[in-house]
């Protein structure tokens, strides 16, 4: 394993899901940059269960981040060092551990989540402690927080110009499945709302429980419904079974292609690729986007992980994430929170898939849309580009705010108190389970 810096080591991940750290044989708790305490920082990610698929690379993208910050003398004169901690894919877990991190280990902001699930069950814990925490991934909207910045996508900035462009360009009947939880019963509404707006027409929807390869009542569906277009909001590996049974029911990318909101070049990796290509994915960010930044990020991603690794967007939004969160530090002066919050609206950074800022309205990022095709490589070629960074809109204009918040909300009570549809027990024990 080739380090950037003789800082530290990454070994593992302990019982207790903290970051277990050693330099050169011995535990070390003091920063090798000078007399300076270091500045500890959480990673919230899931390790195991159903999620860990496409958790596990965007903690590595983070890590990667984190120690080219020591190798080039840390941050305000302290070396930062990570306290990861394992959601589990569950999403109590994942407010325990919130917890345990903002209040036991004293962590100066946390990187992590992936679901909407395990980021809504947090969002009061950071708001009620007035802490941060850097969300990577698109997601379904309809929110915003002081103590959250979004670097992934809003919805305008992936689902609504996907739906756009397979409108146009693939055809005008669309089937919508998704795992069973906040964000793809959220983004379905949103994709319902538009298809109508575009004189399109939904043939079906089905839901899967999240975690589970139970999906032939799915594909039967869309079998027989014939759709120009899947658009898919599935997470997770059930996406495995998905796509293998789509393939086992005949239905392929030549007739049927599917718009992925949630499969990027990480989950191609165990799905097999062959069966895939041509079947398409809506990002913000792909490996294959050409920039010199680009370069040098998948050029230090490959020589500290493997020639083999491929970087995602999730992965690259962690990445500039933490780049963020350094900027605000240095323009505040300190790593108090407070301050930190106060100096990070109008941050910016020429980040991979190019020049993002957080937007001071509603902590979300300004990021450009792709739609990407698979091809046999396992990357995906742009089809399609917005050309400049689109501003963040976290409520589709199709309904009010008011309108939007009541329906999550709906389904929250629906649920039990809880952003996920509780699963069954075939399926408990690696995946929001109550």
């Amino acid at each position: 394993m080739k380090l950037r810096s003789a800082f530290l080591l990454l070994v593992g991940v302990g019982s207790a899901g903290l970051l277990v750290l050693v330099g050169f044989g011995v535990l070390r708790t003091t920063s090798v940059l000078g007399n300076h305490e270091p500045v500890r920082v959480g990673v919230l990610h899931s390790l195991s269960g159903t999620m860990a698929i496409s958790e596990r690379a965007v903690v590595d993208a983070t890590l990667l981040a984190i120690e080219e910050l020591n190798a080039a003398g840390g941050v305000l004169g302290r070396s930062v060092v990570p306290v990861i901690a394992d959601g589990k894919s569950d999403w109590p877990t994942f407010a325990d551990e919130a917890e345990r991190l903002i209040d036991d280990e004293a962590v100066a902001v946390v990187f992590g989540c992936w679901t909407s699930a395990s980021r809504r069950t947090v969002r009061g814990i950071f708001e009620a402690r007035n802490h941060l925490l850097f969300y990577p991934v698109q997601y379904e909207g309809v929110e915003m927080s002081p103590n959250i910045i979004y670097t992934g996508a809003a919805p305008n900035q992936q689902i609504l110009p996907a739906v756009k462009w397979a409108r146009k360009h693939i055809g005008q009947r669309f089937f919508l499945v998704g795992s069973d939880y906040i964000f793809p019963r959220t983004a379905n509404a949103i994709i319902r709302d538009q298809v109508a707006a575009l004189g399109g027409t939904i043939v079906g929807e089905a839901y899967i429980e999240l975690g589970s390869t139970d999906v032939e009542h799915a594909v039967d569906l869309i079998a027989e419904s014939h759709p120009d277009v899947i658009l898919n909001t599935i997470n997770g590996d059930s996406n495995v079974a998905f796509f293998r049974a789509l393939r086992k029911a005949g239905v392929t990318p030549a007739d049927t292609p599917t718009v992925s909101f949630s499969v990027s070049e990480q989950e191609l990796q165990t799905m097999g690729v062959e069966s895939m290509v041509g079947d398409y994915a809506c990002w913000n960010y792909f490996q294959s986007v050409e920039s010199e930044e680009n370069r040098r990020f998948i050029r230090r991603f490959k020589d500290r992980y493997g020639e083999d690794r491929v970087v995602t967007d999730p992965m690259e939004a962690a990445y500039f994430g933490v780049y963020l969160w350094v900027e605000a530090v240095k323009y505040a002066g300190t790593f108090v929170t407070e301050r930190v919050l106060e100096a990070l609206p109008g941050q910016s950074y020429d980040a991979p898939e190019g020049l993002v800022h957080i937007d001071g309205r509603n902590n979300h990022c300004w990021k450009r849309a792709r739609v990407g095709q698979i091809i046999s490589s396992g990357q995906f070629e742009t089809r399609w580009d917005s050309g400049r960074a689109l501003r963040p809109i976290p409520y589709p204009s199709y309904r009010s705010r008011a309108e939007w918040n009541g329906f999550v909300e709906g389904f929250y009570t629906e649920w039990g108190g809880n952003w996920a549809k509780p699963v069954s027990k075939s399926v408990q024990g690696g995946v929001g389970s109550e």
